[in-house]
Order: structure tokens, then sequence, then C-alpha cells
């Protein structure tokens, strides 16, 4: 039986609530790998998938034929998941700080005696998988083709991973600065440059709208097999080869709303857009024709990800786009810095 680690926080009113953890205990000698879903609380598709992937661990660890041990937090952030307002959950930030869930855990760590509850739950959750050898952590996009981030020391052996969850991109990264999770777990590993036996990826499971069973079970046999060729589980498993497109983080682009409006997608995820191509439109006030503005493709690159929305601000990202050369709109740091 999976060893119960969870550990409580208080929320905002004061009440102990509780992340849930678990962990799969096999040989000793093994490799300790921590698997978390939901730091951004509204970021749902990886819950399902670690719910599912657990049921296979079970099976694993009461067969004997765990090398090592798997901690699983299926749903990792109590205090965003309970931040609704008028029937949408804000899961990104914490409601009575602006706190972004996943930014600052670094300092949070660093802290012997956190001020707040999510400098609490930070440094708890960074405790929790500090002895790990493997971490991923499950994220998920507005709308999005799958897709990885990973840090340069983990390529190119991170392919196996994103072609095991059928990832068709790979954003591989140098600097964050902004204390993200992973971020925050790898930083000793790469101090002490001692990453050649270690993993870690923050993987972004498509949409937020693709919560389903289809894709929970297509993620979760991704992750069982990707486990298996890894060594962490004694099974012996094949990985069918997937196209996986590496893009440097300074490559990508991100396209801004000039102006707030109806946003008209004429792309599809995943579509090829030419420099200079349009692939939407805001339309600024409807009965207007002369308040619709054109967005065109920066450069040419695939379509990665789409704004959930169809009623857009300005500023918001629309898009973001695979690429060849430096954005010029690159100036370091996360992908997304918000």
């Amino acid at each position: 039986m999976a060893q119960d680690v969870s550990f409580n926080v208080r929320n905002n009113n004061g009440d102990s609530v509780q992340v849930g953890a678990w962990r799969f205990e096999g040989d000793a000698r093994g490799l300790n790998v921590h698997l978390q879903a939901g730091v951004h609380a509204d970021e749902i598709a990886g819950m399902l998938v670690l719910h599912l992937l657990m049921q296979r661990l079970q099976v694993a660890e009461a067969e004997g034929r765990l090398n090592g041990s798997v901690t699983v937090v299926p749903q990792a952030n109590p205090l965003g998941i309970g931040q609704f307002r008028q029937g949408r959950i804000l899961g990104r930030y914490h409601d009575a700080t602006g706190h972004n869930f996943n930014r600052g855990f670094d300092q949070s760590a660093a802290m012997v005696r956190p001020s707040t509850n999510v400098q609490q739950w930070q440094k708890s959750l960074v405790q929790l998988a500090a002895p790990a050898d493997v971490m991923l952590d499950l994220h998920t996009d507005d709308e999005a083709l799958p897709y990885v981030y990973v840090h340069r020391s983990f390529w190119p052996r991170g392919r196996e991973l994103a072609a095991a969850m059928k990832m068709d991109v790979a954003i591989i990264w140098d600097d964050g600065g902004d204390g993200s999770f992973e971020e925050t777990i790898i930083a000793p590993w790469l101090r002490d440059g001692a990453t050649e036996q270690r993993m870690a990826a923050t993987l972004e499971l498509r949409g937020q709208g693709d919560v389903n069973d289809r894709f929970a079970e297509q993620d979760a046999e991704g992750l069982y097999a990707w486990l298996c060729r890894y060594g962490v589980i004694n099974e012996a498993r094949s990985l069918a080869d997937w196209p996986v497109e590496a893009v440097e983080m300074g490559h990508m682009e991100t396209i801004l709303a000039p102006q707030p409006g109806v946003l008209i997608f004429e792309k599809e995820l995943g579509d090829v857009v030419e420099e200079g191509q349009r692939f939407a439109r805001i339309l600024r006030r409807p009965g207007d024709p002369s308040s619709e503005v054109v967005l065109h493709a920066e450069q040419t690159g695939r379509l990665v990800t789409r704004y959930r929305d169809r009623l857009i601000s300005q500023g918001m990202g629309v898009a973001k786009f695979t690429g060849s050369r430096l954005s010029r709109n690159w100036s370091g740091g996360l992908l997304d810095p918000n």
C-alpha cells in the first residue's frame, strides 16, 4: 500500500486544508521520483492523469516491480482550488495577495518562518520534492498543442519523455529567474553539476478544456511507459517514435492583443503560418468594420497556443508560435512572465 505523505497548510480563513500526497515504495537503491499536478489550480488535466497513473503504480508496487520510490501529488494546490468567482475558478493567482502560485518557490523555500500561507505551502511542497532525482510538474495551457518545458541540461534525453507523451513541441530554456517550482527543484542540481542521472520537466497537457478519459488514459500510459524505460518500473516497454520539434525559448513568438475586442482565429492549433500571414483578427466594436484589426505572424512557425476566451483585453497573449530565429520581443526569463 502506498504511504500517505500528505501535509496540511492554512487557507485564507485560517482553516487547515490538506495537500494529498502518496508515496509508492520499491527498491531503496533506485531513483526517487516526484510527480505533481495542479500547482496552478485551474489547470485540471494533470489531476486526472495522475489519478489514473496511481492505479498502475499501486499494482507495480504490490508486484515488487518498483525501483526506488514514486511520490504523487495529484492536486497540489488546495489554496487555489477553492477560489471561485461567479462560478469560475481563479487558480493561477492567490486571490488575497495576487501571488502567482508558480512563482517565488525559491524565496519561500529559503524562509525559516514563511509569513504567508502561500509561502508556507510552497516551502512544504519544495521540501516534499527536494529528495527527488526525477521531477515532473503537470500543467495545462489555455488552448494548446501538448508541449514540454525542459532545461537545456536535460536535452536531448528529454526527447524520449516528450515522445512518450506524444508532445509536439519541446521548449528549451536556460534561465528563468522567477522561482518556478521546476527551477527551484533543479537549482541545486545545476549548482553542483549533478544532472547526469536526473530529469526534470514541466509538461503542458494541451488546453484547459481538454479534460477527458481519452486524453488522460493516453497521458497516463505515456508517463507509465516512460517510467519503465527510465528504469523506475521493472517492465519492458517500447516507445513509439514521435516527431518532437525542439525550439529555443527565445525563438517562441508571443503575439499580444493590440486592442480589446472579439477574438476570431483564422488558423487552427498545429497549423504552420508563414511570416506576415494573417492568423486572427480582433473586432473592437461589432457593427463598425473600421474597428477590426488583423493579426499577422511575426515569423514562420507552428501555432502552439491560443487564448481560450473569445473576448480579449488589450495586452493579453493571443497566441504563441514556434520560430526559427530570436523573437524581437524576447527579453529573457520565462515565456509567461506572469
